[in-house]
């Protein structure tokens, strides 16, 4: 039985009922195509995918990465990235601004949990405060920077500029 499974957490790629092992089948439940199970009757709600950004300023600038990674290669976004089954937002958010800029952080205030339609992706934004650490590019970043809320890089995903406009409307920069 798959790992998913065991823990009651299905993927797409699961095929069999986590209840009885029977062969799932797609029907339209709840106005969705989704899997069931002809045996039990059991309905599969995948789970979507968390993800978490970060806004972290310094002296009226925010930090960016220039992507690395296929999804917006070369373009620029805030820093962050997915967090792990089991694992606490806010140290998520850490974790991933470490990694990606070498930069310690501490997440502050939520400023907003961000999802598209047919998007499994949801994306929590956390401002935050620098504590420590070296600023360089990590594995998933070709480059890191501080930039100017007026004077952005090109964006790789246009959620991040609706974040810095919001953040910058409650907040103000903060640097």
């Amino acid at each position: 039985m798959p790992a998913s499974s065991v823990s009651g957490f299905l993927t797409q790629d699961d095929k069999f009922c986590p209840s009885c092992a029977a062969a799932l089948e797609t029907k339209e439940v709840f106005g969705h195509q989704r899997p069931v199970c002809p045996n039990c009757g059991r309905v599969i709600f995948y789970d979507p995918k968390v993800a978490v950004i970060c806004i972290v300023p310094r002296d009226g600038k925010v930090l960016m990465i220039r992507r690395a990674t296929d999804l917006g290669y070369g373009l620029w976004g805030l820093p962050g990235g997915y967090v792990d089954r089991g694992e606490v937002v806010e140290r998520a958010a850490a974790r991933e601004v470490w990694e990606e800029t070498g930069l310690e952080i501490e997440p502050g205030e939520l400023i907003g949990l961000y999802s598209e339609p047919g998007d499994p992706v949801m994306v929590a934004v956390y401002s935050a405060r620098e504590t420590g650490g070296t600023l360089k590019a990590g594995p998933e970043a070709l480059e890191v920077g501080f930039f100017d809320t007026g004077d952005l890089p090109e964006l790789a995903f246009p959620r991040d500029r609706e974040v810095l406009n919001r953040w910058m409307a409650n907040a103000g920069n903060g640097g």
